[in-house]
């Protein structure tokens, strides 16, 4: 491992990072009383962490310092000598060539030397290639590995990769813009509110049937965002991969924004756009796994199957089709958290959703059929990956102390979310993933006069009070092909005939209903934040399926249609009003921040859940038929109630069966406050108390 990178000394004044301490004599989480069964294996995990950071900071004065790799490694610039570096890291390889436009292609001119820890190096000096190793220049290097392969390659560390509209061949790019980006500011600071995450890919993120830009996605679509309320923008696919219809999960090179979407700037164009007005930008970051490509990806790098990665069976995921880092080996844990420092540093991204965070943290990779939290907390564990992501976490708080960690994690390891000082993993949050399992599977199994109230509301409120949980009710998961989105699962292909507004269909009539009535119930009960996936708020038509040889590589279901809510003859916009106005209240009445709703009322018999959340009552009657007037339920306290949101409002797709102005004035009965309302099926109220 090599111990220095450049600038490490002014890094290491400008964060001030203390070397950790020993570790604590008492955890935090232990205090729980559920985790009595695995008390040591809690202090071992600590102790693991711990002594990983103390041996990281025996090379590098900080954990900062020491994810800064990528102002080492790869192509950069030094102004002091008038050239540039490139270096790489490949213990086991024989030799190394760089080559490109700048040498005419020539493959041998340009040999590396090798150097100590196994780093190969050369210097391309300005008084030779001032005038041909260039910004725009192309290249590429030659390594003969450990096995005598010869591979032309892309750098591990390479932050421009870009492809051949022809030949489909990617290719290194020298990136030096003569003007330097500018931000503007020196920090954004997020709005004090619960995340509200709009879920996005650049790319398929334009009407047209091509490959969306940042530019485009600046113009248009952030615009939207903001209009509709979300406070965070959750961008897919950002790190170059091969192969487009992988949705990004198939990363060859992790230091490169896509160069299909545009250039390095636009994307901190997009970002800083984004902050300005007032949102956060995070990053869905894939550390779980890479691509097996070759030629463009980092897998036999050095000619052997152990560098990045473990060797044999160990290195691969036979779900994914991918390999598998090993993260007990100091320089794949550099290389992953430079990657880290990189994206927060260079590009402002304000945090990352952590792909398959179970499949990381198992041998398994999640692939049982369920999970008994004392046993998988150590039988099947790979420590060395719960370290990681402990290391991780840590390196994002020292960068930004308010930026945003999320795991996708199905496991419920215990601790996942607690903070690393109290015997945790250091995640902020954890996906409600058990959510759009829940609702696809009734709404696949079960007709609507068939779900159990109780079941619904034992699922959507099924997470510790500590573990902060995203809710969503559906994802990209849910909108692929072979899969269905929870409008079509419910309109199917009605919505392609039915949509306008001087038709009539009644399956229309109840997709619309209980799209907004399910979209509501998760947001209140499922969690301290939520999720939606773009264009699932106006209930998209289509599924997402990309450019491949199955579908004669079009891009016709791989974009959004957002003329559907601009034309108002249609009934989409029904649904992203709601939408917006359902984003607006729970953000005004801090429903999110009150950790559970308090039941007021269960009726089975009229699908009827009443709760009390953020100082609201919500009235939820799920029923298909079932409209009652003079209903009555209990409340908390007497006053004066009024509608402040009623999904039957013509405005969102209803049928106007109540007057939003009438008072509602509490009653008393046996000794307790009550309500009597109309109660009308397929329909949310939400009420507020406005006076006494």
């Amino acid at each position: 491992m090599a111990k220095k990178t450049t600038n490490s000394k002014s890094t290491a004044k400008k964060t001030a990072v203390k070397k950790t301490e020993t570790p604590l004599p008492h955890l935090a989480i232990l205090d729980d009383p559920w985790l009595n069964p695995v008390q040591q294996d809690v202090i071992e995990r600590h102790e693991r962490f711990v002594n990983k950071l103390h041996e990281l900071e025996s090379y590098y004065p900080t954990i900062v310092d020491f994810a800064g790799q990528y102002k080492y490694l790869g192509l950069n610039y030094d102004a002091d000598k008038k050239g540039w570096f490139y270096r790489e890291w490949a213990p086991e390889a024989k030799q190394l060539f760089i080559f490109g436009d700048f040498n005419k292609w020539n493959r041998t001119a340009n040999p590396l030397e090798k150097k100590e820890n196994g780093i190969w190096e050369i210097f391309l000096d300005d008084k030779k290639y001032a005038k041909t190793f260039v910004h725009g220049s192309l290249y590429k290097v030659i390594v003969i590995g450990a096995d005598d392969s010869v591979t032309d390659r892309l750098p591990a560390y390479t932050t421009r990769a870009v492809q051949d509209d022809v030949t489909k061949v990617f290719c290194a790019q020298v990136w030096r813009p003569e003007k330097e980006f500018s931000w503007g500011r020196k920090k954004f600071t997020p709005k004090n509110e619960p995340l509200l995450i709009y879920e996005c890919h650049i790319g398929m993120a334009q009407e047209k049937e091509g490959v969306g830009t940042y530019k485009e996605f600046e113009d248009n679509v952030l615009p939207h965002i903001e209009r509709m309320g979300y406070n965070t923008v959750q961008i897919m696919a950002i790190a170059e991969h091969p192969y487009y219809g992988s949705f990004g999960y198939h990363v060859s090179n992790f230091f490169a924004p896509s160069s299909r979407f545009g250039t390095p700037e636009e994307l901190k164009h997009l970002i800083k756009t984004a902050h300005d007005k007032g949102l956060r930008v995070i990053m869905d970051i894939v550390h779980s796994h890479t691509v097996k490509n070759t030629t463009e990806g980092i897998n036999r790098f050095d000619g052997t199957d152990y560098q990045y990665t473990h060797p044999g069976g160990r290195g691969e995921h036979p779900q994914w089709d991918s390999k598998l880092f090993n993260y007990g080996k100091n320089e794949v844990i550099q290389f992953l958290l430079s990657n880290i420092r990189y994206w927060m540093e260079e590009f402002h991204f304000d945090g990352f959703r952590f792909d398959g965070v179970t499949s990381m943290m198992y041998f398994h990779h999640g692939n049982i059929d369920s999970f008994d939290q004392w046993k998988y907390f150590r039988d099947g564990v790979e420590f060395d990956a719960i370290t990681y992501l402990q290391l991780a976490n840590t390196l994002m708080k020292v960068i930004n102390p308010e930026s945003i960690s999320i795991a996708e994690d199905v496991s419920g390891m215990p601790g996942l979310c607690a903070p690393i000082k109290d015997g945790g993993i250091g995640f902020d949050y954890r996906l409600g993933m058990g959510i759009p399992d829940f609702w696809i599977k009734i709404l696949k199994e079960q007709s609507d006069d068939q779900w159990n109230i109780y079941q619904m509301w034992n699922v959507l409120n099924d997470r510790l009070p500590f573990v902060k949980t995203i809710a969503y009710a559906e994802s990209h998961d849910q909108a692929l092909v072979g899969d269905k989105t929870i409008a079509f699962r419910l309109m199917d292909k009605d919505m392609y005939f039915d949509m306008a507004k001087d038709r009539q269909n009644l399956i229309i009539d109840r997709g619309i209903a209980l799209h907004k009535m399910i979209r509501m119930f998760t947001i209140v009960n499922g969690g301290q934040a939520y999720m939606n996936f773009m264009g699932n708020e106006f209930g998209h038509p289509e599924w997402i399926d990309f450019p491949r040889e199955g579908n004669g590589w079009s891009y016709h279901h791989a974009r959004r249609q957002w003329s559907l809510i601009e034309r108002k003859f249609l009934k989409y916009h029904y649904l992203s009003d709601f939408d917006a106005d359902m984003i607006q209240l729970v953000k005004e009445y801090g429903v999110l921040q009150d950790l559970y709703g308090r039941q007021l009322n269960m009726d089975t018999y009229n699908h009827t859940i009443v709760e009390q959340k953020g100082g609201l009552i919500f009235v939820f009657n799920f029923h298909p038929t079932n409209c009652i007037p003079n209903y009555e339920f209990y409340i908390p306290e007497k006053g004066v109630y009024k509608i402040i949101l009623n999904s039957d409002d013509e405005k969102y797709g209803g049928f106007n069966r109540i007057d939003d102005d009438t008072e509602f004035f509490s009653l008393q009965k046996d000794g307790h406050y009550i309500l009597s309302i109309y109660n009308v099926n397929r329909t949310v109220l939400v009420l507020k108390k406005v006076r006494d």
